[in-house]
């Protein structure tokens, strides 16, 4: 689901087959990609883990988030002191590439922006749901970057928004999204992006992320 309706479905391949590959690095678990055994560019990249990633960032560090987009950057702080699950999590997504190549798939421009499905469609995930980290201090406001649940407690996964209007300031009532960061420059083009024509809340024209790289301070 998006939030609005939390709701096409990207064209993967056009033969599938899952092939599990055992994650380097520390138990991450079992990754499944989706490949028709040929690529252009190399190994096709895993879309899915059966267990989320161990913790392996550093909370002594500062960690930044530039994401480039089909309609220009943008940077986030992320906030691993507060979020330190979430954040390890969306690190390790965005190193693996999970994100590059997915599609903002649901656009309210008072509200938000929301990304982070391998499907395209708002039901998908990356192959595990992760804990809650509601203790935070910050609030739901422009800018403000959350991760996206199912409605459920500890239904995280992979998707996410980023505030983007006043209706933002709702969810401050019952806040039921993991806040992990916030957008530090670049939010003319979160803007650009919310101002996308829509149809029954998805934008009409592909809006793509092409990189997501970390960096630590």
């Amino acid at each position: 689901m998006s939030i609005r309706g939390w709701g096409t479905f990207r064209n993967v391949l056009v033969v599938i087959a899952f092939m599990l590959l055992v994650a380097g690095c520390g138990a991450k678990g079992n990754a499944v990609t989706l490949s028709d055994g040929k690529s252009d560019n190399g190994p096709i990249k895993a879309v899915s883990w059966d267990r989320m990633p161990q913790m392996s960032i550093d909370l002594d560090k500062q960690y930044k988030a530039k994401i480039a987009t089909s309609k220009g950057e943008f940077v986030v702080e992320l906030y691993a002191k507060a979020a330190p699950v979430t954040v390890n999590n969306f690190v390790f997504l965005s190193n693996e590439g999970f994100y590059e190549g997915l599609k903002f798939h649901s656009i309210i421009e008072s509200f938000m922006i929301q990304t982070g499905d391998p499907k395209g469609n708002g039901t998908g995930n990356a192959g595990y749901r992760i804990p809650d980290e509601l203790s935070s201090e910050s609030v739901y406001e422009e800018g403000t970057v959350a991760m996206f649940n199912t409605g459920a407690p500890n239904s995280g996964s992979s998707q996410f928004f980023i505030c983007t209007g006043p209706e933002a300031s709702n969810l401050n009532r019952q806040p039921n999204y993991t806040i992990f960061g916030k957008v530090v420059s670049g939010m003319d083009t979160v803007r650009l992006i919310a101002s996308s024509p829509v149809e029954n809340g998805s934008p009409i024209e592909d809006i793509i992320i092409e990189s997501v790289n970390i960096e630590t301070v």
